[in-house]
C-alpha cells in the first residue's frame, strides 16, 4: 500500500561473513517512517526476503530516512 518501507544496510562486509541490518518502517505523512523492526540478516537471507517483496509488489525508492551512524565498537 506504499506505507512500508524496508531499510538493507551493511553492517558487516568481508571475505568470510557478510550482514546486513534491515529495518522495517512505516511511512507516516510529513515525517520520516516510523521504525517498526530491525534485525540483522545474513546477505543471502536479505536476497531472500527482498526477492520475496518484489513478488509481492514492493519496489525500490529512494531512502525514506536517514539512519544515525553506527558505533564502532573496538
Amino acid at each position: 500500500d506504499g506505507r512500508q518501507v524496508l531499510h538493507f544496510r551493511p553492517i558487516r562486509w568481508d571475505r568470510w561473513c557478510q550482514q546486513l541490518e534491515v529495518i522495517t518502517g512505516e511511512r507516516i505523512s510529513g515525517q520520516q517512517p516510523l521504525l517498526r523492526h530491525r534485525r540483522i540478516l545474513m546477505r543471502s537471507d536479505a536476497l531472500a526476503l527482498w526477492a520475496e517483496k518484489r513478488q509481492q509488489g514492493w519496489r525500490a525508492c529512494k531512502p525514506q530516512w536517514t539512519l544515525p551512524p553506527r558505533e564502532v565498537i573496538r
